[in-house]
């Protein structure tokens, strides 16, 4: 892997070593909700109350959280808010695997989403520091392949925990996580914004750069593609565990499997993405894998309320609903940034802000309309997909 030229006005460029920083770091996502979703039942039974309110809770942090970090990426830079915010997920992981309830749990799942956020936002930001354009679109696709291992292993690991001790080791884990991570930045990522870039805003300044961020059409639309398509995602993380851990009998080991299964789609497709764009172009890329979402989710969503197919229909359909998201996110995020280098910490932010709140909305509906089937989880994912092809009917053409 060589080194991405640096466009105008950046010193860094992004070697071998600081992509594999960046994707550990962007990994805090998958960390903190794929490996424990096999102990979502043992959650419920300890706490008595549905363990998709926890999930709600991240997502809501993070959706908080990442308004914060992008301005504050923008004015100190990208080491500081990555420092603080990856040693305040270690200990607000701690403060999980300790908790006596559910509301003292979900309290510390929003401190840790507040911190992980940082994790989330600031990495974006650095590809928008060093690349641009199709190189960008590389850049976050090998982001993707490294994170990606993660949603693979998670869910697996997290059952082998499980068939060895409680399931509050899982956030043990994830608390050493947090501070590797803390560790690693502290060492050896350099600041990829000059001080002579950074924006010093107050409140009304930030107040008025968010709200010019977020009238820009082609942000919104590209924002809202890759925030619906995503939430598809989350009605999955919510409603899976139910499905084939309560409905299906699968173990927690053999559901982290079929939960690897579906990232390793996830992770294929977002490498060949790369292969693609030049031929198809971004706008041809996002809006082809759009349509192959809706029609994998409305496949999905059929099998679940007739039952055709049977299980093989379920995971067949699953798995392509998936890896469709594989070329539909680095395009969406490429897409909302392109006209946003400036304050490119704050439109990072503000997208992952709306994409975490839809996330959040997907989740918690999912806990509300779980009924033990697959028919919930598919109806959601359909209508996330058909909300991701109207915005993209929206985006204006790069």
């Amino acid at each position: 892997m060589t080194a991405a030229a640096p466009p105008a006005g950046s010193a860094v460029r992004l070697s071998a070593w600081l992509t594999l920083l960046l994707g550990f770091l962007s990994a805090v996502g998958p960390v903190s909700t794929d490996m424990y979703l096999p102990a979502f039942p043992l959650i419920t039974a300890a706490f008595g109350g549905p363990a998709q309110i926890t999930l709600a809770a991240w997502f809501a942090g993070l959706a908080i959280g990442q308004m914060t970090q992008g301005v504050l990426s923008d004015r100190y830079g990208r080491r500081l808010p990555l420092l603080l915010g990856t040693a305040l997920y270690s200990v607000a992981s701690a403060g999980c695997a300790l908790a006596p309830g559910m509301w003292s749990f979900s309290t510390w799942r929003v401190l840790a989403a507040l911190g992980g956020s940082a994790s989330m936002v600031v990495p974006r930001a650095v590809v928008r520091d060093v690349a641009e354009g199709h190189a960008a679109a590389r850049l976050m696709a090998r982001l993707v392949l490294i994170m990606g291992v993660v949603p693979i292993l998670a869910p697996a690991l997290g059952g082998a925990v499980l068939a060895v001790a409680s399931w509050r080791v899982i956030f043990w884990a994830a608390c050493v996580y947090g501070v590797l991570g803390t560790v690693m930045v502290w060492r050896w990522l350099p600041d990829t914004l000059p001080a002579n870039r950074r924006l010093k805003l107050g409140l009304g300044g930030m107040t008025s750069r968010y709200a010019m961020i977020g009238t820009e059409r082609s942000f919104v639309t590209n924002a809202l593609t890759g925030g619906f398509g995503i939430s598809a995602i989350f009605a999955y993380l919510g409603g899976s565990p139910a499905v084939f851990i309560g409905e299906y009998h699968f173990t927690p080991s053999q559901y982290g499997i079929l939960f690897g299964c579906n990232a390793v789609g996830y992770v294929a497709a977002s490498q060949l993405c790369p292969r693609v764009l030049p031929r198809f172009g971004i706008d041809g890329v996002l809006r082809t894998s759009v349509r192959v979402q809706v029609a994998a989710t409305a496949a999905l969503t059929l099998c679940a309320w007739t039952g055709l197919g049977g299980l093989p229909g379920l995971l067949a359909t699953l798995f392509i609903s998936q890896s469709s998201l594989g070329f539909v996110m680095p395009t969406a995020v490429v897409g909302a940034l392109t006209r946003h280098a400036a304050h490119a910490g704050s439109a990072s932010a503000l997208m992952g802000t709306w994409q975490f709140c839809l996330a959040a909305l997907s989740g918690l509906a999912v806990g509300v309309l779980g009924d033990g089937t697959a028919r919930p989880m598919a109806t959601l994912m359909l209508a996330c997909a058909c909300l991701a092809a109207i915005a993209d009917l929206c985006r204006p053409r790069l």
